[in-house]
């Protein structure tokens, strides 16, 4: 069969996503079992793959999809329990304190404490912190969503201290001849520093495509959840939204280049909070013509912007708890996920030795396996009872929030059971008696015959693609790292920057795939909204892959082609477009700070 027919073919699960669940708004729950379907049938009929290894794949995607379960109920419940012993009232008093604006709440909370929460545990991990948080703040719950999915970009390549480079890329390209012999080229005999090269490329160009991050978050805040409906009303605040970006990327590049692929998001969200929170106290670059942005009262949101999960200003029983006191167990999560996947801790290497794992499912070579110890659910879990204990907590609280948690995790379980089988039928496509490649990399091959020397424009697409897919940048990485280095060496570019772009546009992947949506909007009760949050998303991420693809092609193709190529081009029109906009826009007026409300 011809390779674009075969190509045609591999889209037909994202087709059907693309048409149920972000055309015509379908929830995942009914969505996703149609796009399980038409991979099933494609893996059977036309790759021919064996039935057992299709079983295979999808027990595998069930067990997967039972751990995310586990972690969204552990961030649920811990949020609940905050909410029943005070403390989360006390919170969003300690933010109201630092600034009433919401778009400068919403910059610390997703960008900053998500890009540290990011890099310390990754896997999605930020939404179920930072997105929970937010609505605890006062935030509409498809807002939360949103901005919590838009901020799992940039510190994602470095996530769970590195894992998307020190495993995803690493395993691409580990074994490879030519892989190898360009490393040695480069003087790199030691493999852990020639990953550490591919980071410091990568962190390069998430340096600067991450800089308008923040920014996206707010003008798509205020765009679909302010009184005017406004990007405008976010772009008023470009100033401090720039600020704040530089305060995570600029010791996020340093970070990679000193120290490596671990602790870049890490230590930059972490820099960045300590230089941001002071700095929004005291009302630095925070526009101060008029009054602070809000939403609307509650009484005028529209009904889907709401789950499930609700709070409400419960009051600590002794009075109102101290900020620290309240503050502890979201602390206690962060320092937990810091020191359990740091590697030079002893307790790392214990938690995850505890595994549970299905080896050779029905004879094929499918391994599933689980971590307990060692998943974020675990860790939420264990700070909601610390919380119990150091709030003084009564058993019906806790009971009353366990019920509460469980009732969200049950609704999530529809649409990932579908979801995560889908996914790991469709990667798992290879081997077949047909003799073809798996989906994925048949969909990327099409691509590369069709663009040629143009391939660098469109490899973060790829790797998003991947990450789409399969929920992962790790994943996607390990399934295109070689096939871009490939497609780098027959157009005679360097591999290098071919796979930095690769993994940069994993990273941005995670902004709108599917099982991350599902998983996000889980925590707060927003099942069946899905598409709409990907909807929402899908600037972000073509603004990603259009610039780092856009950087990619320059600098591959600057020593043939000089400044005046077409890379250099469209990035000059970003840029372009981006000085206009905030020149129109993000200009300050006194009467206008915040639009009136309807």
């Amino acid at each position: 069969m011809e390779l674009t027919t075969l190509a045609l073919l591999s889209l037909t699960p994202i087709a059907v996503v693309a048409l149920f669940l972000v055309g015509l708004r379908w929830p995942a729950s009914k969505a996703m079992p149609l796009s399980y379907l038409a991979a099933l049938a494609l893996a059977l009929a036309v790759w021919r793959v064996p039935g057992a290894q299709a079983a295979a794949a999808t027990v595998n995607g069930l067990i997967i999809a039972a751990t995310l379960l586990y972690i969204i109920f552990g961030a649920i419940f811990l949020l609940n329990v905050l909410q029943e012993s005070g403390a989360l009232k006390s919170i969003r008093r300690g933010f109201t304190s630092i600034t009433p604006d919401r778009r400068v709440q919403v910059i610390i909370v997703a960008w900053l404490f998500g890009s540290f929460i990011e890099g310390a545990a990754g896997f999605g991990t930020p939404a179920a912190v930072a997105v929970p948080l937010l609505v605890g703040l006062g935030f509409p719950g498809l807002a939360a969503v949103l901005a919590g999915m838009v901020i799992q970009s940039t510190p994602v390549s470095f996530g769970a201290a590195g894992t998307p480079i020190l495993v995803g890329v690493s395993t691409g390209l580990t074994g490879d001849a030519s892989v190898e012999a360009f490393a040695e080229g480069l003087g790199y005999t030691d493999w852990a520093l020639f990953l550490g090269f591919i980071g410091t490329r990568v962190a390069l160009l998430h340096g600067i495509a991450g800089t308008l991050i923040p920014l996206f978050v707010v003008a798509l805040m205020t765009r679909y959840f302010g009184a005017s409906r406004s990007f405008t009303d976010g772009l008023r605040v470009w100033k401090f939204a720039l600020f704040a970006s530089l305060a995570m990327t600029v010791p996020y590049v340093v970070v990679a280049n000193l120290l490596g692929p671990e602790f870049p998001s890490l230590f930059g969200g972490l820099v960045g909070l300590a230089i941001v929170i002071p700095a929004a106290r005291r009302g630095f670059l925070v526009p101060q013509g008029g009054k602070h942005w809000d939403f609307e009262p509650r009484a005028r949101w529209e009904p889907d912007w709401t789950g499930s999960v609700e709070m409400h200003n419960v009051e600590h029983r002794s009075g109102a708890m101290g900020l620290g006191l309240a503050w502890v167990p979201y602390l206690l999560v962060g320092v937990l996920l810091v020191v359990t996947r740091l590697r030079a801790v002893p307790i790392s290497a214990w938690l995850q030795s505890v595994t549970i794992q299905l080896p050779n499912l029905f004879g094929t070579s499918i391994t599933a396996s689980v971590q307990p110890l060692y998943l974020p659910g675990t860790i939420f879990i264990t700070a909601a009872f610390v919380t119990f204990l150091l709030h003084r907590m009564s058993v019906d609280e806790v009971r009353s929030a366990l019920a509460r948690s469980s009732r969200v995790m049950i609704s999530a379980s529809a649409a990932l059971v579908f979801t995560v089988p889908m996914v790991q039928v469709f990667i798992n496509s290879d081997g077949g008696a047909a003799g073809y490649d798996s989906m994925p990399i048949v969909l990327a091959a099409a691509v590369a015959a069709a663009v040629g020397p143009a391939w660098p424009l469109f490899a973060p697409l790829i790797g998003g693609l991947g990450a789409f897919v399969s929920g992962s940048n790790t994943i996607s990485n390990m399934m295109f790292s070689l096939f871009q280095f490939g497609v780098a060496e027959r157009i005679a570019v360097d591999p290098g920057w071919v796979v930095a772009l690769q993994a940069v546009g994993g990273a941005a992947g995670n902004v709108i795939c599917v099982h991350n949506v599902v998983a996000g909007s889980a925590v707060v009760g927003l099942t069946g909204r899905e598409g709409v949050v990907i909807r929402k998303t899908l600037l972000p991420f073509a603004y990603y892959v259009l610039l780092t693809g856009s950087l990619g092609y320059a600098i591959v193709w600057y020593a043939e082609r000089g400044l005046a190529n077409m890379g250099t081009a469209l990035v000059l029109a970003v840029a372009t477009l981006v000085v206009y906009t905030l020149a129109v826009h993000g200009r300050l007026r006194p009467s206008a700070t915040a639009p009136p409300l309807r």
